[in-house]
């Protein structure tokens, strides 16, 4: 079976994914009417990707350019707390897709810090319906020992994911004896519920800002009738986009300035957890707004950027409008029409809000 990497090269990372051809949705309002009515699951359906106009690209580079050595910094602190918590031989399994681009940078420094072989691989985790337990098989097959596993991803939001993680990993390991830990290590930890993180800060993580571009040319992935019981979760591979991909590049940068930070104490920070505080804030801003649906509130630069390219927004609410680090996400609001509002007294840079197909 030929094994599949995308765009990256094989060194990089394997994707435990199935490539399908899949029909888009190019309604967006009619996609949004599905998944809120429960009519359909949104890891179902895709809308069409598009690839970023070249304002856009011009606002992912001067990002890059800001943001470069502060990402590079944080993904050696993540690298040295796995091998705190992990031990020197760990393997990765990045969460299709955001923790890709980051744990293909993360597997270079771990080999170069361990003169160890680190595997990467990046599978399915799907909000309600858990992690691709084929996928989970096929890497304990292989060889890689339970306790090695590390899951990487590149921030939290609310922390969804985080605990669908804890759970769906818990359930695999009652299920096969198995005792894979189920920690989440990410970049940026806005809701205080990841196991390591480099920071807890809402700040503009670069590679947040593309889609498939800068993530192996996979979309996020699918589970729909055309997975069946032995096969790893769906992707669509564009492919037709490769003259404009930036995936390895994107690696290889981040890579060189690593290589020009000066050297630190090898003392990666603690930091100080604010779940309980980052809930707090959630349930204020749903009642602020009259949500009772969560799904529908998206908190932090890296989940807002994401509703404004895939979903229907309602508002986007920033801090500061004039800030660098929202400037994408204007140009965003601003191209298709959404509202935005400022609030100095935000305690994050921006939360997107999705469009309730139920409101008058």
């Amino acid at each position: 079976m030929t094994r599949f990497h995308g765009s990256y090269r094989a060194q990089d990372v394997e994707f435990l994914l199935k490539p399908i051809p899949v029909t888009m949705i190019e309604d967006t309002r009619e996609k949004e009417r599905l998944i809120q009515s429960g009519q359909r699951h949104y890891s179902e359906m895709l809308t069409p990707e598009k690839l970023p106009s070249e304002q856009y690209r011009r606002l992912f580079h001067e990002a890059l350019d800001r943001n470069r050595e502060r990402m590079a910094r944080d993904c050696l602190t993540l690298a040295q707390l796995i091998l705190r918590h992990a031990g020197d031989r760990p393997t990765l399994v990045s969460l299709a897709r955001a923790g890709t681009p980051v744990g293909a940078i993360l597997v270079h420094l771990l080999r170069g810090l361990t003169g160890h072989a680190v595997a990467h691989y990046s599978v399915s985790i799907i909000r309600d319906r858990g992690i691709d337990a084929n996928a989970l098989d096929t890497i304990l097959e292989r060889g890689a020992a339970p306790e090695s596993i590390v899951f990487i991803d590149g921030w939290t939001g609310k922390g969804v994911i985080c605990d669908e993680l804890h759970q769906a990993v818990s359930s695999y390991n009652r299920s096969r004896g198995t005792n894979i830990p189920p920690h989440l290590y990410v970049l940026a930890d806005l809701a205080g519920k990841a196991f390591c993180a480099a920071t807890a800060d809402d700040y503009l993580i670069p590679s947040s800002i593309l889609n498939s571009t800068i993530s192996g040319l996979v979309s996020r992935s699918i589970l729909n009738d055309a997975i069946g019981p032995g096969d790893y979760h769906g992707c669509v591979y564009f492919t037709e986009f490769a003259e404009h991909d930036l995936s390895v590049w994107f690696v290889d940068e981040i890579l060189r300035a690593v290589d020009r930070l000066q050297p630190q104490a090898d003392q990666p920070v603690v930091l100080d957890r604010q779940g309980r505080a980052h809930e707090t804030f959630i349930v204020a801003e749903m009642a602020r707004y009259g949500i009772t649906d969560r799904n529908l509130i998206k908190p932090g630069i890296g989940e807002a950027t994401r509703v404004l390219l895939r979903r229907l927004p309602e508002r986007l609410i920033v801090r500061d409008r004039t800030h660098i680090a929202v400037r994408h996400l204007i140009a965003l609001a601003d191209e298709k029409g959404v509202t935005v509002e400022e609030r100095p007294d935000l305690p994050l840079n921006a939360i997107s809000i999705i469009r309730s197909v139920f409101d008058a």
